[in-house]
């Protein structure tokens, strides 16, 4: 049974961190492009960052760059994204990705940024 789960999301003041993790089972991680998608209310679901499977290159979206950093452990077959200078606008609930061939997501994690 395919499963991603992610944790570490909660609420956080402006300018603060948080690392989410994203624990996978059932498939054949490190074979798959890892993604962290994430969506505010009203608004459309945004990638935020992806780490290729063998090589770990990471990609991110303009909004993160230089905030943001993905990695993934193999032998955990695990995703990280650590958050750091943490805004306002990054509120939103952020879901797990996994891709090769096909897609599975995760059920998400709420992150909410405010004072």
């Amino acid at each position: 049974q395919v499963q991603l789960q992610e944790s570490g999301g909660g609420l956080v003041q402006p300018g603060g961190s948080l690392t989410l993790s994203c624990a996978a089972s059932g498939f054949f991680f490190r074979r798959y492009e890892m993604s962290w998608y994430r969506q505010a209310p009203g608004k459309e679901r945004e990638l935020v960052a992806s780490i290729s499977s063998f090589s770990s290159s990471p990609n991110y979206a303009e909004f993160v760059k230089g905030r943001f950093t993905i990695s993934r452990d193999n032998a955990q077959n695990t995703t990280y994204l650590q958050m750091n200078s943490l805004k306002p606008e990054d509120t939103a609930v952020y879901y797990c990705n996994a891709r090769f061939m096909v897609t599975y997501w995760g059920q998400g994690t709420q992150v909410t940024v405010s004072s």
